[in-house]
């Protein structure tokens, strides 16, 4: 770790000036005296204060403005951790983990209490020994963003990576990813990757390492061990399946969503149950439906992101869809109310787009539940300027399907046939 990890600017000048480092034991006055250790900081946090660790184990940070003195307690050595090399069991299989930021393989300093990645192979043996039980797992940083910073680009950066290994001895392929958007990833990867002849498992962590309720441990032995026993392939995002340590569930890859902020659970089986359970060491089939869809495996890419995703509410301002079609967009995926509805106001413009050649695609609001535009007159009207209904796909998963099929066909009208057949398992029957 930096003697100054995370600090920069104001802060950074304040802890040089003073001979201070992250890990010193420091007595400090402002309006009110503290004592504690010098904390790291996040990379992206202020420059205009230090984080020190009081003895209660509670952090608080200083504005190094108000500060009217500080002095040294004890200082420490920074010295560079050394981690032996895991050794390989030739009885085991062999798994890849790729990573493309989060927090699903970190560990904790325990002297300063911060969180450093542990991502080479001899750093997760040591995160977490009971992978060396399980598999000889090999480790590439392909890139590291929080995944609110993934784009299309990345989804083909990492369906490049996974594709490129399919003639190695991998058994299955992990991806750590951040969870606040594995469910478009976990799409692009199924539609891009479609009847891949091995497993591959997006693995992520409700809650960073540092904290005794992390989850990141579990998930990741979870989904080593889904990846050599089970005779499987395709993609899944492999998570808890309960708040509590007892259960881990393999989701498929075009019908899982993120349906809460913190909850170790967070992720859920839309329309279904989850492809798999991990429960009490078993790996156990969890539905009747067959997911897997046995046909040739020919890669396709691509991805256009000429496609927009319109969530109706009451008020919209049709001329969102005039935007739409100035702008260059080629298709349109709406999340309308209930059956698969938007209000009249907008069939103005949404014939105009009809016009134009825009692909227009209609998924619901409601969590789950089938489109069925035929119902109400106000669907049928809909069905008339060129909607086509899309069952009970996620709009998420439908607004990725879009940008694959739009960058995978010659025309609209290819992209249509696309979009309507059941390419992944993106539509539940």
């Amino acid at each position: 770790m930096s003697s100054h990890s995370g600090y920069r600017g104001k802060s950074l000048s304040f802890l040089q000036k003073n001979n201070l480092q992250v890990g010193d034991i420091v007595s400090v006055a402002t309006d009110v005296d503290y004592s504690g250790m010098i904390m790291p900081r996040y990379e992206y946090s202020d420059d205009e204060h230090v984080v020190l660790k009081l003895k209660s184990g509670y952090n608080i940070g200083l504005e190094v403005d108000k500060i009217k003195k500080i002095k040294i307690e004890s200082t420490v050595e920074l010295k560079k951790e050394t981690i032996q090399q895991p050794q390989t069991n030739p009885k085991l299989s062999k798994l890849l983990l790729v990573s493309t930021g989060g927090t699903i393989a970190s560990k904790v300093d325990y002297r300063t209490g911060g969180v450093t990645p542990a991502l080479t192979a001899a750093e997760l043996n040591a995160t977490v020994p009971e992978l060396a039980k399980i598999a000889n797992i090999d480790s590439e940083v392909l890139f590291s963003e929080y995944s609110e910073n993934l784009l299309p680009e990345h989804w083909k950066k990492i369906a490049e990576k996974i594709n490129s290994c399919l003639n190695s001895e991998y058994k299955g392929i992990i991806v750590a990813h951040g969870t606040d958007t594995m469910q478009y990833t976990a799409a692009a990867l199924s539609f891009a990757l479609v009847n891949i002849p091995i497993p591959v498992a997006l693995v992520g962590s409700q809650r960073s390492s540092d904290r005794p309720s992390s989850d990141a441990a579990l998930n990741l032995i979870s989904a080593a061990k889904f990846l050599v026993e089970c005779d499987t392939t395709g993609i899944y995002v492999v998570m808890h399946n309960t708040t509590s340590d007892d259960e881990v569930a393999c989701h498929w890859g075009t019908r899982v969503r993120k349906n809460h902020t913190s909850k170790r659970n967070a992720f859920q089986t839309i329309g279904g149950s989850p492809a798999f359970i991990i429960k009490n060491d078993k790996i156990i089939k969890n539905q009747q439906f067959n997911y897997v869809r046995k046909r040739e495996y020919v890669p396709k890419i691509n991805f256009d992101t000429r496609v927009a995703l319109v969530k109706y509410y009451p008020g919209l301002d049709s001329n969102i869809i005039n935007y739409i079609i100035e702008a260059g967009y080629k298709a349109i995926i709406f999340e309308g109310t209930g059956l698969g509805h938007i209000g009249k106001t907008m069939y103005d413009n949404v014939a105009k787009a009809k016009k134009k050649g825009l692909f227009m695609g209609m998924t619901s609001q409601c969590i789950d539940g089938m489109v069925r535009m035929t119902v109400y007159e106000s669907g049928r009207d809909l069905l008339n300027f060129g909607i086509i209904p899309l069952a009970d796909m996620i709009p998420e998963t439908a607004l990725v399907k879009a940008m694959w099929a739009l960058g995978n066909s010659k025309n609209v009208q290819e992209m249509e046939t696309l979009m309507k057949e059941n390419i992944a398992s993106e539509f539940s029957d």
